[in-house]
Formats: C-alpha cells, structure tokens, sequence
C-alpha cells in the first residue's frame, strides 16, 4: 500500500506553526510552573499525614503533596521509646491545619528539610520544647533549638523522663552506643493505675501514657500527661 501524502491545501502554514509551537511552549510552562511552587524557598499547604515525630505530608496549594523532613531535629524512631508520643505530638500541632514551609535543602530521600509554621509556631522548635525530639547535632547549630532542648531536659519532659534516653541516631545503629541505666518505670506495671490523681511524679505518669496507651492522661492531646505533675 501507498504511503499517504497530506495534501498541499492541508500543509499548515508557517504562521500556523508558529501558533502550534507557542501552544506547547505553554502548556510546558504551566506545568514547570506547577513543579516550582513546591520547589520554591517557600509554599503554604494543608497538612494530611504524620510520618512520625519529625515527617509531615503537605498538600500545597497547588495540590502537589511534598513530603516534609522538620529540620534541625531528630525524632524517636516507631519502634524506639516515645516514637508514638512523638508522633501523636506532631499530629496534635499539625495534622489537618494550613502551614508555611520555609524549604532548606532535599534529603538523600528526596523529602523537602525545611521549617514548617502552624499557627504562628516552628514546629520543630515545639517538639523539642516538649521533649519530643532532640536537636539534630549533626545538622544544627540553633542556639534556640538547643536551648529549648535544655529547658526540656531540666524539666524532665517527654524523653528527657528517662534517665539515660538513646538518641535516634545511635538507635538506628543497634543502640550500641549508650544503654538506659535502671530505670524506676521498671516497677510500673499496666493496669494498675488510670488517673492522673493516681500518678506520683512525671515519669509515672508518661509510663502509663507511653507504654499503656491510658489517653485520658493527656486530655489536651499535646503529649504531655498530667500537666500538673510534668509541666
């Protein structure tokens, strides 16, 4: 068969090449210009899923979903003690709220590392306040993360109840660089105590939160038990 010849009445014209081209180059346009909003130095979205204590997803306004590595911290891993806590932490501040993304630097992972703002508050300046992340050594050097890190530690919030907390990046490594000495929270036992009332210090109190899922501890969701006893 024949090889088929458009006709010269149906050649397109220069003008209408032109016109062809201008079209492609805005359709691609549009769509880089879609790619930059969530590459740009700073984006707003809503937040729809919690990783863990220090990973968020961002729903940008453009309805790309970016997810986002909060920078300077270092959270507890899922299967390390108060990964929950610290996860449910970051749900408490972030999850279904609009924030700004102030974008630092792509992980190996290829999350954005940024500063995240819900509510006029950094998020991850509020996990360390609460002792539900450390100041990541390797990467910051924030004097405010570090002293919120310390107020923390002196108050004995969120990780800082344990006498000897491993940080995560030594847990990733099989914890062989420090071990939790004996710990009071050894002669705790589940199901023996429910309120707040019943707790006799902080560390009481975050064990049943912590390690016997008792909710009605942390009334305000923020994870902090029995604020009476560990603010």
């Amino acid at each position: 068969m024949r090889g088929w010849t458009t006709p010269s009445s149906f050649c397109p014209s220069s003008s209408h090449k032109r016109l062809a081209g201008n079209w492609r180059n805005s359709l691609l346009f549009a769509g880089l210009l879609g790619s930059l909003a969530v590459h740009a130095a700073e984006f707003d979205g809503q937040v729809v899923g919690i990783s863990d204590g220090d990973t968020l997803t961002v729903q940008a306004d453009d309805n790309q979903r970016v997810r986002v590595r909060l920078a300077g911290i270092d959270a507890p891993e899922h299967d390390q003690p108060y990964g929950t806590a610290s996860t449910r932490s970051l749900a408490a501040l972030a999850l279904n709220r609009t924030v700004r993304v102030r974008k630092m630097a792509e992980d190996d992972y290829g999350r954005v590392v940024g500063v995240v703002v819900a509510d006029g508050r950094d998020l991850d300046a509020e996990q360390v306040r609460r002792g539900m992340a450390w100041v990541y050594r390797r990467y910051s050097r924030s004097r405010r993360l570090y002293a919120l890190e310390a107020e923390a530690k002196q108050a004995r919030r969120g990780l800082w109840a344990d006498s000897n907390p491993i940080p995560p990046w030594d847990w990733r490594h099989g914890g062989k660089v420090s071990k939790p000495s004996p710990s009071p929270s050894a002669s705790f036992q589940c199901g023996v105590k429910r309120t707040c009332g019943e707790m006799t210090s902080c560390e009481e109190a975050r064990f049943y939160l912590d390690r016997c899922g008792i909710k009605g501890l942390d009334r305000d969701r923020d994870g902090v038990p029995c604020e009476a006893l560990c603010r």
